[in-house]
């Protein structure tokens, strides 16, 4: 429920800040990741278990290309 609640919250910031909606929008709450895509900019948002197995931020960590990280 919190997963789609934050899709959604971002989507519509997003758009009513910028004026932008994403180009695609991957996965679903209940597959526990939802990624949005806004081209230059990428938001994954993950349950805890997905969030440790994938690791993303361990995956670009050395390439400094995780611009925020919230826990």
């Amino acid at each position: 429920r919190q997963l789609k609640a934050l899709a959604e919250h971002i989507r519509a910031a997003t758009k009513e800040e910028f004026g932008i909606i994403p180009h695609s929008v991957e996965g679903t709450a209940q597959s526990g990741w939802i990624l949005l895509d806004y081209s230059s900019v990428v938001v994954h948002l993950f349950l805890e278990i997905k969030r440790e197995y994938y690791d993303l931020e361990g995956l670009w960590r050395e390439e400094g290309n995780v611009l925020l990280s919230i826990q």
